[in-house]
């Protein structure tokens, strides 16, 4: 099959695209009372209400959650006992509490793109939020940006992305591989962001982003950067853009910036981000006996009393403290950032 726009590849699998369609035109063809009400669940536009078809984040604790497709008639199986969707979730609130049969409960989240990323299904390695969040400010995006991206993999900087350049902004994103396209489209179909991309199945080091000049910022995370540099030149706009590449090795980043400084690109540099969570935890500390000022000199003859009792007045007192893990996340990537040179 030739590479080209994921929507081609996905004619053979209708489905999706009319389940997309329906619900949008549902939607637009709704009454302004019960819009509001019968609006699809979006990653970029909060609702109140769950619905039947939405992606909620069953939450049992901060390091314990999971996605979950809302279903009418189904149920998911927690350590707390069942959740029944028809009587337990649709209708109520996001953020609600509900009660599992065993008498546990869990809280039902809106899910967002920080907490798809820690839960998303993995088919490829993925970029965090400590990442995303400087990838997102150096590469200067906000509502109305245009980006390029190769390749999609599980989708989690895209999904960033997107949130970031809604409503009017648009993202190019391209995956070499066929499947993982394909997953990634009905992913933003089921996520109601397909509007906001286009998901290309093709090398960005051989035909690159399918698009030219329009772009204000373009992310790399491939193997070998340094071929699509050109490419990622021409789809930037003609005044100039931003550019980031995330490599996990010195070598590419190094061949990767030889590249950037011959097609003319400056402002060329390096960082890696180290995050350090500390803990806030109550702490026993013991009061020090600093001693009792003498007024007079004459009183020596009660200093044994007085020690006696300063002993028996010195206890511990208790402090709040930030303490630092044991072990710590270590490496991760660079991130090389430039700036497209207008001459």
């Amino acid at each position: 099959m030739q590479s080209g726009d994921v929507t081609a590849l996905l004619s053979g699998s209708q489905p999706v695209q009319e389940e997309c369609r329906a619900q949008r035109w549902r939607t637009d063809s709704g009454s302004m009372v019960t819009r509001s009400l019968l609006i699809s669940m979006s990653f970029v536009e909060y609702r109140d209400l769950i619905q039947d078809g939405d992606t909620a984040i069953v939450f049992l604790g901060h390091d314990s959650m999971f996605p979950v497709t809302i279903q009418h008639g189904g149920q998911t199986q927690t350590k707390y006992g069942v959740i029944r969707h028809s009587t337990d979730l649709i209708g109520k609130r996001f953020g609600s509490k509900v009660i599992c049969s065993k008498g546990g409960w869990v809280y039902v989240l809106y899910p967002t793109p920080e907490l798809w990323t820690i839960n998303l299904p993995h088919r490829t390695q993925i970029l965090y939020s400590t990442d995303i969040s400087m990838i997102t400010m150096m590469l200067e995006l906000k509502p109305g940006s245009v980006v390029c991206e190769s390749g999609t993999g599980s989708g989690s900087l895209s999904h960033a992305i997107i949130r970031t350049v809604a409503p009017t902004g648009h993202l190019y994103t391209v995956e070499f591989h066929q499947q993982r396209a394909e997953k990634a489209m009905e992913e933003f179909c089921q996520h109601k962001v397909d509007h906001l991309v286009t998901v290309k199945n093709q090398d960005v080091c051989k035909n690159g982003f399918g698009v030219s000049r329009i772009a204000d910022a373009v992310f790399l995370d491939i193997p070998s950067p340094w071929e699509a540099i050109g490419h990622a030149k021409d789809a930037l706009k003609i005044e100039g853009g931003r550019i980031c590449s995330f490599s996990p090795c010195i070598e590419q980043v190094q061949r990767t910036c030889l590249a950037l400084e011959e097609h003319g690109f400056t402002e060329i540099n390096t960082l890696e981000i180290l995050l350090r969570v500390y803990d806030v935890r109550t702490v026993s500390l013991q009061i020090p006996d600093f001693g009792k000022a003498v007024e007079e000199k004459g009183m020596s003859g009660n200093s044994d009393a007085s020690k006696q009792g300063s002993s028996s007045q010195q206890g511990n007192a208790l402090f709040k403290s930030g303490v630092s893990p044991r072990e710590t996340v270590g490496h991760t990537g660079y991130l090389t950032f430039a700036t497209k040179g207008l001459f």
